[in-house]
This record gives structure tokens, sequence and C-alpha cells, in this order.
């Protein structure tokens, strides 16, 4: 495992997405809600979690609706000036994306190939365009 999630990594997730990250046992949690949407969710950060053989970050995010996990987390990108955070994983070629919002939203994209990243979105078809987009983003910080 090369990425550990650390306490500044979360000090700084919890400013971009302006919610307080409350440590509890072995993980992170931190709760938001938009009240124009009605909107809410929690976060929990698992550094360094054993999962199956292998030992790495996992993050969950809970919604009134569903339940959406990233495992093997790589890295992540915080944007305050997108008032969001995207967590990602790379293996073999292709990157999984989990993507919050300051306002209580969501996105998840999986299983995209990492050359679409940088790929011409004109190109793409609109079903393909937007995880590209979302996901490049993070890119620079993609190894």
């Amino acid at each position: 495992m090369s990425f550990e999630f650390k306490t500044k990594d979360i000090e700084s997730i919890g400013s971009v997405l302006r919610a307080k990250p409350v440590k509890k046992g072995n993980f992170y949690r931190l709760e938001l809600s938009d009240e124009k949407s009605k909107r809410k969710l929690a976060i929990e950060i698992y550094p360094s979690l054993k999962t199956g053989k292998s030992k790495g970050n996992l993050i969950s995010v809970y919604t009134i609706n569903s339940h959406l996990q990233l495992h093997q987390c790589t890295g992540y990108l915080a944007s305050d000036l997108l008032g969001e955070v995207t967590f990602y994983s790379e293996a073999d070629g292709k990157i999984s994306g989990l993507i919050v919002e300051r306002e209580a939203g969501c996105s998840l994209y999986a299983n995209v190939d990492k050359s679409s990243l940088s790929g011409d979105f004109t190109r793409m078809g609109p079903e393909v365009m937007l995880s590209s987009i979302a996901l490049s983003l993070a890119e620079t910080s993609i190894k």
C-alpha cells in the first residue's frame, strides 16, 4: 500500500466539504447536509484497513437511498473551488472514482479506462464523456 490517509488529509477533506471529521475507532466520519436540496450523506474513511489478503484505504458513503464503497483508495483530490473531493483507486490501467460534493451529492465511476482521462472529450459519446471529464480532474495526482 503506497498511500495512507493521515490526519492532515482528513482535515483537508473536512475543510473542502465544510464538515467536521470525527474519529471513531479505526475510521473518520464526516456528515454533510444541504438544506436547499434536502440531501444528507455521511462519509467514512478507513485508513489502512485489511480487506481480504491486502491492506488499503476504504471509503464508504451512506445516503438515505444508497451505500457506496471505494476499496483500495490510492489517493484523493480536494478542490475548494469546486467544493468537492474525488477519491480514486487505480489498478491495471483502470480508474474508479467516488466524488463527494459539499452539497451532499455523490457520484461513482468504476473501471474507467485511464487512457480516456486525457483523450479528446469531443470524440467520446456522452455516456463515456461524463466519467472521463469528472475523473480527469484527478489525473495530475494519478500515477
